[in-house]
């Protein structure tokens, strides 16, 4: 491979891990789609009712469409990137989300996350730590996640108005317990 190569070639494989199969969504319903699709990048899934994290993309659970549940989703140093976040769009239970290392998180990403109308209700716990594209148009765009319960934010060079991107988050949510660890 040519210097650079190895990069340019895992970047195209996420691209293509990251690929939305909306036929699939239809065949197994949206949680074990968007399993398929978080474990392939790297990420673990916990379902409701259940203590295990989900790692291993062979051992994912069968058995009827819409038994397993997706709960929490921790995506620590996964490749998940925009594309793929059609996926969540389905998901019902998602009451946690964890994004550490995630190089392809950028602020659309958090934009996404926030629109996404399922999460709103859902999503009471989100951590963003270490994504070093994250700004605070990203921070700012979380404003839509009308029930989240509490925010931690770690190592976000990006961020750099953080009292009043943190100000405005806490008058949008009121009850929101915002956790920081910001330089």
């Amino acid at each position: 491979l040519p210097p650079g190569g190895c990069r340019a070639f895992w970047g195209w494989l996420n691209a293509v891990f990251n690929k939305v199969d909306h036929e699939r969504i239809q065949a197994v319903g949206p949680d074990r789609a968007a399993s398929e699709w978080l474990l392939r990048c790297g990420a673990l899934v916990r379902y409701q009712g259940s203590p295990k994290w989900q790692q291993d993309y062979n051992g994912l659970p069968t058995g009827p469409r819409g038994k397993y549940k997706i709960e929490a989703i921790n995506a620590t140093d996964s490749c998940i990137m925009y594309r793929g976040f059609d996926y969540l769009d389905g998901l019902e239970h998602v009451t946690d989300i964890k994004l550490e290392k995630c190089m392809y998180i950028q602020d659309e990403c958090l934009q996404r996350l926030s629109e996404t109308s399922n999460l709103q209700k859902s999503l009471q716990k989100l951590q963003i730590i270490s994504c070093g594209n994250v700004t605070d148009k990203g921070i700012l765009a979380l404003h839509k996640l009308t029930n989240l319960e509490y925010l931690y934010l770690s190592d976000l060079p990006g961020i750099r108005e953080k009292e009043t991107t943190f100000r405005v988050l806490q008058q949008a949510l009121p009850k929101l317990e915002l956790e920081l660890d910001l330089e």
